[in-house]
């Protein structure tokens, strides 16, 4: 079976229609269930910008069928995918999960959804990646995925016997918080993570991505990532709300028309990509970016 669509937009027409039109020229579109999650205004400023959103998706076609869900409301990026991908994920098994910033190789369905059935057995693997970073190991790299430590939040799959085990409260978070040993394991993905789950805690920030990373650490599982990546994320601007000063994670899409994709059951995370990975989401890596 493959694997439903969620597509989370709010007030951005013109990515989404281009984040929308990637996704419909990607093999297995047309057999796929897409759902599209429209969040509402945080003030009468949204209003223009959400009408001609809305009157964009509800036009689309190119997929097995169409779901369009509009909230009345602003109940805001995080509580809209919990909400979203859990309706979905209950009713499905699994999910392939999409914001409207997000431009899609056209084989990103294809690899999500071989990586999905390949690894669903696999109580080791957390999520799937249609996104990968450019790390310079990758150049020479024969294999069509890797490993990582942390969850990728752009364009990415799981099952519902993940996702079911998410503690969305992040109930031992005061335990955490004090363990300098579990912290310092926390960064094999990135030094910016416990900062993040920080602000979480502390109201700073509404993240569902941290604690969805939170999860998969404190599981000890791994995410699977593409060599190539399927996904390009155009988000970047003033207009966005998460993603203002990332410019250093453009990365190049998959330009090539692989069809399948060779995964392997063994569990074996290459060095040099875990440790690239991680200098990509250090300290000083981050304020580099500010001044790119």
């Amino acid at each position: 079976m493959v694997a439903p669509i969620c597509l989370f937009v709010f007030n951005r027409p013109e990515k989404t229609q281009a984040t929308l039109s990637a996704l419909k020229k990607n093999d297995l579109a047309d057999e796929s269930d897409l759902f599209i999650f429209c969040d509402g205004p945080r003030d009468t400023r949204d209003n223009k910008k959400i009408r001609e959103t809305r009157k964009y998706v509800q036009q689309i076609n190119g997929f097995k069928s169409v779901t369009i869900q509009e909230s009345e409301t602003n109940i805001g990026l995080a509580n809209s995918i919990i909400k979203g991908v859990s309706q979905t994920i209950e009713k499905y098994g699994n999910v392939i999960t999409l914001e409207d910033d997000l431009i899609s190789s056209t084989n990103f369905l294809l690899f999500m959804n071989e990586a999905l059935d390949f690894f669903q057995s696999n109580s080791r693997i957390f999520s799937i990646s249609g996104y990968t970073p450019d790390l310079s190991s990758l150049h020479n790299y024969s294999k069509d995925f890797y490993l990582g430590y942390r969850a990728s939040s752009w364009g990415w799959g799981t099952w519902k016997n993940r996702w079911g085990n998410v503690d969305w409260t992040i109930s031992d978070y005061p335990s955490f918080k004090n363990n300098l040993r579990r912290n310092i394991q926390f960064m094999r993905g990135g030094s910016d993570l416990p900062q993040m789950l920080y602000n979480q805690m502390h109201g700073i920030i509404d993240s569902w991505a941290i604690r969805w990373c939170y999860s998969q650490f404190v599981q000890n599982q791994l995410t699977v990532f593409p060599s190539k990546s399927k996904i390009n994320n155009v988000g970047f601007g003033e207009d966005s709300t998460h993603t203002r000063c990332i410019k250093g994670f453009n990365t190049p899409l998959d330009s090539g028309e692989q069809k399948h994709f060779n995964f392997q059951s063994s569990i074996k995370l290459n060095a040099s990509l875990v440790k690239e990975f991680r200098k990509k989401y250090s300290f000083i890596s981050r304020i580099r970016n500010k001044f790119v």
